[in-house]
């Protein structure tokens, strides 16, 4: 017995499919074949009904009302295959003639509703199919004739057909199912192929692609599918050990200067100032590692979509305003000017607190990156349903062959360029994967040493 996988599995719906049909086109076909021999039997009755009437004349003066001479000799003289009965009666029910074949039988003489009507019947235990037509003279029924025909070949005929259906639709289906399975087999070649390339790939072997099928159909679709999805599983994996990567020289730096600050203070005795001066730099490397550590959360937390987001009306030119006034210290300190036209009250539906994140770490980078007495300039405006939100700087810029890498975490346009800028290159990065999360539409317009403008567009 078969076991039941795949390939059985599709060879055993197509013979049941199969089968299903040729029973459907066996049942036409029979009884397309049991009209056409019932219609032929009905008609050769017929012709002998209408033969016989025709020979048939009435003597008014004797007993026996038809002469029956004439169809004697001619039944004696025609060669039938299928062999007709013929028999007449009187009107009192008395035999008048029959042909000899039917020796000492009698056709059966039913009620008169069935007059001019086919009845199937038995004769000598044999089916027949017979008529009783009564004659008439002068609209006065004076007798009757019987027509029957033996149907012992169209029983034949059709018992026949029933056994080689039944003989050959297991054989034709048992045929038919090893084809099947050989087609099935080689048509699904190419999920074998999956398995097996499946089979090879672990976490450390993420290379392995599955070859495509010649042919562009669902196994195709499928493989191509298949392989994309190692691509993404692939690049994420690399990201992640990047990300790892980054992380821990990230951490590592503040904690190394942490600890050197550190030992460099118990080698000998301080004065007070220097003691208070290393403890301040020591608390500005533990601040920095702190909001180094809080940006690493909040990107994790967001890259698996923990966070569930709270939908409500977010105001923006409120909302800009408070991020400003938080960063005011620092822009002071830069002497940098801010400019911002608010036309009208606009306001979105979204998560505000995500929001906020995402403007606040834009401007933060703005002050950063600004130089000293620059300008920053943010404007809100209103195209249809969409509402955009630009800041620019004045700054120092980005290069063109940065602009691709810099939403990556960690990666910083040329640092040591500008080494009194510190920054973790986590900002860009987290402003990202909350557009994507909130489907904020976000822009980057940059040229080096002339400045840079940040495009949000809400939906």
């Amino acid at each position: 017995m078969f076991s039941f996988s795949f390939k059985n599995r599709i060879a055993f719906h197509y013979i049941i499919s199969t089968g299903l049909l040729i029973s459907v086109v066996f049942f036409v076909i029979y009884n397309i074949i049991n009209h056409s021999v019932n219609a032929h039997i009905n008609d050769d009755i017929m012709d002998e009904v209408a033969k016989h009437l025709k020979e048939i004349e009435i003597d008014h003066n004797n007993t026996y009302l038809i002469q029956v001479d004439q169809w004697r000799a001619r039944e004696h003289n025609t060669v039938n295959v299928n062999p007709v009965f013929v028999q007449f009666f009187d009107i009192n029910n008395q035999l008048i003639d029959k042909s000899p074949n039917l020796k000492g039988l009698q056709l059966k003489k039913y009620d008169a509703t069935l007059n001019n009507k086919f009845i199937d019947t038995y004769l000598n235990k044999k089916p027949i199919r017979q008529i009783q037509v009564p004659l008439l003279d002068k609209n006065k029924v004076i007798g009757f004739l019987f027509i029957a025909m033996s149907l012992d070949d169209a029983t034949m005929i059709l018992e026949n057909l029933q056994d080689t259906f039944l003989i050959a639709l297991p054989l034709i289906l048992f045929v038919l199912f090893l084809i099947a399975r050989l087609i099935a087999g080689r048509s699904i070649k190419p999920v074998t192929l999956i398995t097996e390339t499946s089979s090879r790939i672990t976490k450390d072997n993420l290379k392995e692609r599955i070859d495509l099928p010649q042919n562009k159909d669902e196994l195709y679709v499928l493989s191509k599918t298949i392989n994309d999805l190692l691509d993404r599983i692939e690049n994420a994996v690399e990201r992640e050990k990047q990300f790892t990567s980054d992380a821990s020289h990230e951490l590592r730096t503040p904690l190394t200067v942490l600890k050197g600050t550190l030992e460099v203070l118990i080698r000998k005795p301080r004065t007070q100032e220097e003691y208070e001066d290393k403890i301040k730099y020591g608390i500005s490397e533990v601040n920095r590692l702190n909001n180094l550590v809080d940006q690493l959360l909040l990107l994790a937390r967001f890259e698996n979509q923990i966070q569930s987001l709270k939908t409500e009306k977010v105001y923006l030119n409120a909302l800009i305003l408070d991020i400003l006034t938080r960063y005011s210290l620092k822009m002071n300190t830069k002497k940098i000017s801010i400019n911002h036209t608010f036309s009208k009250e606009y306001y979105i539906e979204s998560d505000n607190y995500l929001v906020s994140i995402i403007i606040s770490n834009i401007i933060s980078n703005a002050i950063k990156y600004s130089n000293e007495n620059g300008e920053i300039l943010i404007t809100l405006s209103q195209k249809g349903n969409i509402t955009n939100c630009t800041i620019s700087d004045n700054g120092i810029g980005i290069k063109k062959e940065d602009l691709d890498k810099i939403l990556n975490p960690f990666y910083r346009s040329n640092p040591t360029n500008h080494p009194e800028i510190k920054g973790s290159g986590l900002g860009l990065s987290i402003v990202k994967r909350l557009s994507e999360l909130l489907d904020i539409q976000l822009e980057i317009q940059s040229d080096y040493d002339k400045g840079t403008s940040v495009i949000l567009s809400f939906y």
